[in-house]
């Protein structure tokens, strides 16, 4: 098997597995409980709070545990709109949002809130110059992701933030589920960020648990109410074992950073280059400023699923360019955005991949594909 959709979802390292299955079987107590038993998972819970923020130079009163990338993207949207309301009802996100993110800003505005979109280039990149002319005296958020998860373009952040120096009161959000440890952190958690977004299983932690970054001194209204947990602002039970878990699988995963990129980067460029040399292979990602993990490219006549499928049967794992929206047939919108034809857009994969993935894959990856491009090309 040959796995490259590690932005779908990737493998929870041994590790993190053990620590989980370790937590589990022995830290039985809810974290609020005042026994000893609550006593000791409420330890761990804040032993792993800490290590998250001094794995990203913050606060400890600067991380939330969430359950995932999508309800931190709620929680900040939602918790803002609502928490300054009275002072703006006005939000920026990009074209190229994840649905956590475009989806949510649909609900909101149905609920009477403004919401503009800031447009890309042809590249993929948020247009710094054009989301400058959306600010309006009542906008309370702008909301851009850090690394774009169809295509892996790294979006301004920085350039963002000097705009936003002169906003003090709007909010600004990164998601940043695709950029965490494959990306250099001072390209989207720069010191104007006010929130950004992570999700474990992206980094080969847990599935169902996540965090956000929330700078001291902002507010949000929670976006659940009940037992108080999370110093008041997120409640419901914390998932004890899933969160010691994760806080140690970001901690590996931030340890290879370094060699990361470059391992992966040169996977990419022998597969960019290789499939560069099929004349109806289009390549929607590109080299400048674009993430070493992720490479989106399409066979002209041959719609995404298709090739995914095919793939599939030779034991290769892609996705389309979105793997929430991929089952649904719902095409990309960040190629959409970049105003590539709807039938070019359509025919997009996604290949995506992490420290696991070798370059013998890749050669094998090759081997399989040249076979499947010249069988559709003989059907076309």
């Amino acid at each position: 098997m040959i796995y490259f959709d590690n932005s779908a979802t990737t493998a929870i390292y041994p590790l993190a597995l053990d620590t989980y299955l370790k937590t589990s079987q022995r830290v039985m107590g809810n974290p609020s409980s005042l026994h000893g038993l609550g006593t000791q998972a409420n330890r761990l819970l804040q032993q792993a709070r800490k290590q998250i923020a001094e794995l990203l130079a913050t606060k400890e009163n600067e991380i939330y545990f969430t359950s995932g990338g999508t309800e931190g993207d709620n929680w900040v949207l939602k918790g803002t709109a609502i928490e300054k309301r009275e002072y703006g009802n006005h939000l920026i996100i990009s074209s190229i949002e994840h649905p956590a993110v475009s989806r949510t800003a649909e609900q909101l505005k149905e609920l009477g809130f403004e919401v503009s979109l800031a447009p890309v280039d042809k590249a993929g990149f948020v247009q710094v110059d054009k989301l400058a002319e959306l600010i309006r005296p009542e906008t309370i958020l702008v909301s851009i992701m850090g690394v774009n998860n169809e295509i892996g373009s790294i979006q301004p952040i920085e350039a963002i933030s000097e705009l936003l120096e002169a906003y003090p009161t709007i909010h600004f959000h990164v998601d940043a589920v695709q950029a965490i440890g494959k990306v250099d952190q001072a390209k989207w958690l720069t010191p104007r960020v006010d929130f950004a977004t992570f999700s474990a299983h992206k980094f080969h932690g847990a599935r169902g648990v996540g965090f956000i970054y929330w700078k001291a001194g902002r507010k949000l209204a929670p976006l659940l109410n009940g037992g108080g947990q999370e110093s008041g602002q997120r409640a419901t039970t914390e998932n004890t074992p899933a969160i010691v878990a994760m806080s140690r699988a970001l901690r590996i995963h931030l340890e290879k950073k370094n060699e990361r990129p470059n391992h992966t980067g040169l996977i990419r460029h022998y597969l960019k280059e290789a499939l560069a040399g099929y004349e109806k292979v289009t390549i929607f990602s590109g080299d400048e400023d674009f993430a070493p993990h992720i490479l989106t490219f399409g066979i002209k006549g041959i719609r995404g699923e298709v090739l995914v499928h095919a793939l599939e049967e030779k034991q290769i794992f892609v996705s389309t360019t979105s793997a929430c929206s991929s089952r649904k047939k719902v095409d990309s919108s960040t190629l959409h955005a970049m105003k590539i034809p709807h039938e070019i857009a359509t025919t997009a994969i996604r290949i995506s991949l992490d420290e696991a993935n070798t370059m013998a894959e890749a050669e094998q990856f090759m081997v399989v594909f040249n076979h499947l491009y010249d069988k559709f090309s003989k059907i076309n």
